[in-house]
Parts: structure tokens; C-alpha cells; sequence
């Protein structure tokens, strides 16, 4: 669309963004075209469960998300319509993912370590009466 000639049938205004549209459909065609090259089973056994989860929501965000932009197009108020539910439901269990992901990343605190560090680090004031001892204990000496 780059290329030709500015069709009459739409605004000229909106001419950049249809062909910016038409250049993102291009790229989703070409990654669904990607992902169905490989068989689900296939793809799923290469992955651990938390990567498989992952897939499974993706996916499913990204069908649910093609749908509400169908219902947009077919003059469908998608957030008066279930997708919409769907969707953030979705979204929960991406948000449950990502902190199950965060605590596998998170470090593991070794709580003697840390105590023995924050004792050490900490400034304990002396007793009155034992440096007045080991003054004596010096003198004598």
C-alpha cells in the first residue's frame, strides 16, 4: 500500500493508519502461519508446565482479542458483550503466572546469615563498668 495511489473510497487523513493496519495484519498472518507450522503437542512437550501455561494463555488472550476487534468491526459494543469477562479472566491467571514466575526468581534468604550480618553490623554500646575494668586490668600490667 505504500506504493499506490490514495484509494477514494476512505479520507485521505486515515490513509497512513489503514496501511500501518494492513502491515500489522500482514505480521500477525505470518506469525499465526509460524505457529501452526508446528503441532500443538509437539510444541507443548519441548516446554515445563509453567511454559505450557503460559502458551495456553497467550493464546487464548490473543483469540479472545481477535474477537472483541471482530465484534468492534461488525458494530458490536464489545465491552457490553461476555468477551469482556473473558478476557480479564484471562488476565488473572497471566497476573497468578507472573508471580508464581517472580517467586522462582526471587533469592532464597539464608535467615542465619542474615542475622549473624544485622548483629555484627549493629553498634552495641559498652557497659559503664567493663571498660572501667579493663582499665584496671591495664594498669596493672
Amino acid at each position: 500500500m505504500a506504493g499506490e495511489e490514495i484509494n477514494e473510497d476512505y479520507p485521505a487523513e486515515i490513509h497512513e493508519y489503514l496501511s500501518t493496519f494492513e502491515n500489522s495484519i500482514g505480521a500477525v498472518d505470518e506469525m499465526l502461519k509460524t505457529m501452526m507450522s508446528v503441532s500443538r503437542n509437539e510444541l507443548l512437550q519441548k516446554l515445563d508446565p509453567l511454559e505450557q501455561a503460559k502458551v495456553d494463555l497467550v493464546s487464548a488472550y490473543t483469540l479472545n482479542s481477535m474477537f472483541w476487534v471482530y465484534l468492534a468491526t461488525q458494530g458490536v459494543n464489545p465491552k457490553e458483550h461476555p468477551v469482556k469477562q473473558e478476557l480479564e479472566r484471562i488476565r488473572v491467571y497471566m497476573n497468578r503466572v507472573k508471580e508464581i514466575t517472580d517467586k522462582k526468581k526471587a533469592g532464597k534468604l539464608d535467615r542465619g546469615a542474615a542475622s549473624r550480618f544485622v548483629k555484627n553490623a549493629l553498634w552495641e554500646p559498652k557497659p559503664k563498668n567493663a571498660s572501667k575494668v579493663a582499665n584496671k586490668g591495664k594498669s596493672k600490667n
